[in-house]
Parts: C-alpha cells; structure tokens; sequence
C-alpha cells in the first residue's frame, strides 16, 4: 500500500511543480481576485498555497487512477 501512495505522491509533487511554473509564468498573483476583491496575501503565500492545492489535485487524480486500475477482489478484499 505504502508503494502505491509513493507511485502517487511523487510524480504528483513534481507535477505540482511544472504547473506552478506554468501557471505563474503567465500570471502575476496580485493582479488575481477573489469574487472580485483582490487577494490580501503575499505573492510567497499565493505560490505556496497554489504549490500544495495543484500537488492535491493531482494526487487525486493519480489516486484514482490507481484505484481504477485495481482488481475487483483487491478493492472488494482489500490485504492491508
């Protein structure tokens, strides 16, 4: 079990890395808003909070991958 989160977590964190770079190379954090009232943060924390939001969306998107992948014996009667 253990090897199947490390099969997600890992390429998830690098990915979440690419897209941070994606992201705000077109975008500049303080001219985003939010409902239309502009962020009262820090550029430092808008990268941070946006680092670890993209690492959990990817990793559920490979989780899920994952799960899918399973046998139906394995999910059914899961050997923890």
């Amino acid at each position: 079990m253990k090897y199947k989160m490390m099969w997600v977590a890992w390429p998830s964190f690098l990915m979440a890395g690419v897209m941070e770079l994606l992201v705000f190379a077109v975008v500049d954090p303080q001219d985003m808003n939010w409902f239309g009232q502009p962020f009262e943060m820090s550029r430092q924390t808008i990268y941070t909070i946006s680092f670890f939001v993209f690492w959990l969306v990817i990793a559920i998107a490979g989780g899920l991958t994952i799960l899918l992948s399973l046998p139906t014996d394995e999910i059914n009667h899961p050997h923890f």
